[in-house]
């Protein structure tokens, strides 16, 4: 007669087939990592000729103007000075610039993957004028060039740009040229002439323009005081950078949301109105989402921008890796069920219908990784874990003799189900409600194995005079 195996053997070999299963649950991981590069890149096609995350800024006004530099040189051994003019240029910001902006949502698609896009509406004013810095700049006034002064609006990809673009610079409209933006946007955007200005009363400039761009959008601010709203239908806005809207002003709902940036002043920038140098921005915050970020246009470094996302609530590819990093807990807890059944209801369970068993859990995370990008998480998840809760019932009923036991795996496996399901949606309780399973989990399986004698060799006996049926 063949020898049977002692309760503490059953619970090693147990314990190596679900170590066993990390290795398949580590694929799985791999190919979600596989399956969100492949929907990035989509996304990259997307933004194709339509535009990406955009940062823009608000025009700045460039006045060339001529300077006089002393040049020390040797001639025949006889050191000199030598004078010459030279062309710089004066970098005019505004006085007080207030911009609109309007922010209509869409989704494109490209094969199974999706990316939200929109198309803005940007209105804008601005005011400048020339201050006595120009006497702190050692400017004088009489050496600018005003008749070659030009407006510069920053826009880090032009590509999204519309028709309809205008400016008007004391109500008289400009012509506009491409290129020759703002170091902020890393010299991307365009231009406009501006040749009627005296300089001696303040300059008034309004414009507007459409702009199209994925996922998200920032302003540089810049100047004296710089306000900003924007409003949207996008119900799900992400509000990142070194300025927040102010909440008094804000509000968000399922109907969308209005951004109020009331004044941001050149105090908390730390930029004075005039300068002989662009003044660059530092790199924009990312936008965070629930479960991962999103890089918003690259652009170089000093005041960092308001940025506003428009991001998904859920990302289907985080929740399905968050759901993978469960899988082990899944195993362990079903590896339990049948460990018991084994060792004190008294029917045999062997090391291959554990690996089947937690092949079929493990199967479970690639069927809601398939069904998710392309019915939704949530139908996926309800797909999914029904197939293998009927599959795993099913073979539980032959595995285990009854179909009672095996309805004590379906019910339990439902419940972890329902459970897990709660904790990926359940982001401030999660770690609580997963370490109280864990909890009452050891609990019962201390309390119904506290009197096995794990060394004990042999079956079919009662143990402390107790049956699983």
């Amino acid at each position: 007669m063949k020898r049977e195996r002692s309760p503490g053997m059953k619970l090693l070999l147990a314990g190596l087939v679900a170590a066993v299963l990390i290795v398949p649950l580590l694929m799985v991981y791999a190919l979600v990592y596989d399956r969100e590069s492949q929907s990035e890149r989509a996304q990259e096609q997307i933004t194709q000729g339509w535009g990406g995350a955009q940062t823009f800024t608000g025009p700045v006004l460039v006045i060339p103007f001529l300077s006089e530099v002393v040049e020390a040189e040797t001639v025949n051994g006889v050191a000199t000075e030598r004078r010459r003019e030279v062309r710089r240029d004066l970098f005019v910001s505004p006085q007080r610039q207030s911009i609109e902006t309007a922010l209509d949502p869409d989704r494109k698609g490209y094969a199974i993957y999706e990316s939200v896009v929109f198309s803005g509406a940007i209105e804008g004013s601005a005011r400048y004028v020339l201050n006595s810095e120009l006497d702190r700049l050692d400017i004088a006034r009489d050496a600018l060039l005003l008749d070659e002064a030009e407006l510069r609006f920053g826009i880090s990809d032009t590509r999204g740009l519309s028709d309809g673009a205008s400016v008007t610079a004391d109500g008289e409209a400009l012509e506009l040229s491409p290129g020759n933006g703002p170091l902020a946007t890393g010299g991307s955007g365009f231009s406009a002439p501006v040749s009627n200005w005296s300089g001696e009363e303040p300059l008034d400039v309004s414009w507007s323009y459409g702009l199209r761009g994925t996922r998200s959008i920032s302003l540089i601010p810049r100047g004296g005081e710089t306000e900003w709203r924007v409003t949207s239908p996008w119900p799900h806005p992400s509000f990142t950078g070194g300025f927040l809207p102010e909440p008094s002003q804000s509000e968000t709902s399922a109907e969308g949301f209005t951004a109020v940036y009331p004044g941001i002043t050149n105090l908390a920038l730390g930029q004075g109105l005039l300068s002989v140098s662009d003044q660059p921005a530092g790199p924009p915050a990312p936008v965070v989402t629930e479960y991962r970020e999103v890089e918003p246009a690259r652009v170089s470094s000093s005041t960092e921008p308001a940025t506003i996302g428009l991001v998904e609530p859920v990302d289907l590819y985080s929740q399905v890796d968050r759901a993978v990093k469960y899988g082990f807990l899944f195993i362990g807890f079903t590896f339990a069920a049948l460990l018991m059944f084994d060792i004190v209801g008294g029917a045999r369970v062997a090391s291959a219908e554990y690996l089947l068993t937690g092949a079929g859990l493990v199967l479970f995370f690639v069927m809601l990784l398939a069904f998710a990008e392309v019915i939704g998480f949530a139908l996926a998840y309800l797909v999914a874990a029904a197939a293998i809760i009927g599959l795993l019932t099913a073979y539980s009923a032959a595995v285990l003799g009854t179909w009672r036991r095996a309805g004590f795996i379906g019910a339990m496996l439902a419940a972890l189900y329902g459970v897990l399901y709660v904790l990926l949606n359940e982001e401030t309780y999660s770690l609580v409600i997963g370490s109280l399973l864990l909890f009452a989990a050891l609990a019962g399986i201390m309390f119904a194995t506290r009197k096995v004698d794990w060394s004990a060799v042999g079956r079919g006996e009662e143990v402390g005079g107790e049956r699983f049926a």
